[in-house]
């Protein structure tokens, strides 16, 4: 996908060119979705504070004059819950990094537990690993610097990165860091592109997002997103998107009082999906009961997941 307008890029000499996939890899919560938005400068992965928000690695493409930063966003590494879809997405985490060249290891600033350490025993010795620090805005220089020391004498780091994808601090440092880890080979996609996943996905993941930010703690875990019917006439987009839940006690959650629950999530995904689309959206959604899709895995393939 290309939402924006084409960027007029001079002449890049081949032979200095490089170009890689580079894994975000992490327990919930380390700001991984974060950091790839601001790297790429488009909103490709979803962000809540709510675990598990991003199910799906999504490549998100960054191209500047002299490389082509190609970022593998990774579902949070889990640990403690064990349902089909928990051990599909930790299976793709395990993917990821087979299949990269860089991995960075994202880490809270001031916080290093065992689900931290669950991901950091993942990483493999035959490719280059960054640690890249967030949310340094929240601790003093006192607090980061021991961090970092700490972090040092856990494993024999390629570099250590300091930043706030939040504030965007330091990313200019991480990006440099990266780029001379990258091979020396031509660019694998367009100068244009963000990503390899259809605008269908896209839709689908901004509608999840909605449930995630607007019903917050009532969301129930069994909730998925899936678009039935997605047509294009010039610059208008009629979407038509079901919102799956694990029990029929789940469905009042969502639709809410009256439907204003369903309404409200609808309208904010549509404003946010014609700013993404630049273009007029109707959006229509509803929602579906599919008992134990989350657990098994005939539910998850037929929803989409595939790791």
């Amino acid at each position: 996908m290309s939402p924006k307008p084409t960027r007029e890029l001079p002449p890049m000499d081949p032979a200095e060119f490089r170009c890689g996939t580079i894994a975000l890899v992490g327990r919930p919560n380390v700001g991984k979705s974060t950091l790839l938005n601001v790297l790429i400068g488009e909103k490709l992965s979803i962000v809540s504070d709510k675990p598990q928000t991003t199910r799906h690695r999504i490549r998100g493409i960054r191209t500047d004059l002299e490389a082509q930063f190609i970022f593998v966003d990774t579902p949070g590494y889990q640990t403690r819950h064990k349902s089909a879809l928990n051990r599909l997405m930790n299976r793709g985490v395990r993917q990821a990094l087979d299949e990269v060249d860089v991995a960075v290891f994202a880490v809270e600033c001031g916080r290093m537990g065992e689900e931290d350490k669950a991901v950091l025993a993942l990483l493999p010795d035959n490719i280059p690993v960054v640690a890249v620090v967030n949310k340094i805005d929240r601790q003093t220089p006192e607090q980061i610097l021991p961090f970092l020391k700490t972090l040092s004498e856990l494993r024999n780091f390629a570099a250590i990165v300091p930043v706030s994808a939040a504030r965007k601090r330091g990313l200019g440092e991480l990006l440099k860091t990266l780029r001379g880890f990258l091979p020396l080979q031509p660019a694998m996609y367009g100068e244009d592109e963000m990503t390899d996943r259809s605008e269908r996905f896209l839709a689908a993941e901004r509608i999840r997002e909605k449930l995630f930010r607007l019903l917050g703690q009532e969301l129930p875990y069994g909730t998925s997103v899936v678009i039935e019917k997605f047509e294009q006439e010039g610059r208008l987009r009629r979407i038509h998107a079901a919102i799956i839940v694990d029990r029929d006690s789940h469905k009042p959650i969502v639709v809410g009082a009256k439907g204003e629950s369903l309404k409200r999530i609808a309208s904010s995904a549509r404003v946010e999906l014609e700013a993404l689309f630049d273009g007029k959206v109707y959006l229509e959604v509803w929602v579906k009961v599919r008992g134990g899709w989350a657990d098994n895995a005939a539910g998850l393939a037929s929803l989409g997941y595939d790791g």
